[in-house]
């Protein structure tokens, strides 16, 4: 059987899709397994086009997640301007649309996927030998979508954890 998003013929792991029915997910390979817990390739998301029609629920709700937080993309955005789902279902993908409300910067403001933030204290980088200075904008965040308090982001070329609390929304 393929992978139920980009069809490869590869082993399949269970990927749990939250929010929705108990026990729903899809069977998946490792390489979107492991794009969906971290950065996303554009060019491997195209699939999109094709499982985004799928007949199971739980297929079209992450195809509406991940074209979602490929908002930046074009053609991913036409995808989900054409997506159409059940009410049932579009509530069920936005449900747990990446916990975007429970990521908020100091303020409280909510955090987006692709979002740009401003440093507002310096902050040492662990192992990686240099401080993160205060000002510094972080354009493109990440959601950790097992931890609100985390955001991922590129700082002096270095892919980081920031915690939320030490940053604000630009």
């Amino acid at each position: 059987m393929p992978c139920a998003l980009c069809s490869a013929d590869a082993p399949l792991f269970f990927h749990d899709v939250p929010g929705g029915p108990e026990g729903a997910g899809v069977e998946i390979c490792d390489t979107c397994r492991s794009q969906i817990d971290g950065d996303l390739d554009p060019a491997h998301w195209r699939c999109l086009a094709t499982s985004m029609w799928s007949e199971e629920a739980a297929v079209q709700v992450l195809a509406a997640r991940l074209l979602s937080r490929l908002q930046d993309q074009d053609w991913a955005r036409d995808l989900s301007e054409q997506l159409w789902l059940e009410d049932e279902t579009r509530a069920w993908a936005e449900n747990t649309m990446p916990d975007a409300a429970l990521h908020k910067d100091s303020n409280g403001v909510p955090l987006s996927q692709g979002d740009t933030v401003v440093l507002i204290k310096d902050l040492p980088v662990k192992g990686a030998g240099f401080t993160a200075k205060r000002g510094t904008a972080v354009r493109g965040i990440s959601l950790v979508s097992d931890n609100p308090a985390h955001i991922e982001g590129r700082v002096e070329g270095q892919r980081i954890v920031i915690l939320t609390q030490y940053v604000k929304k630009k």
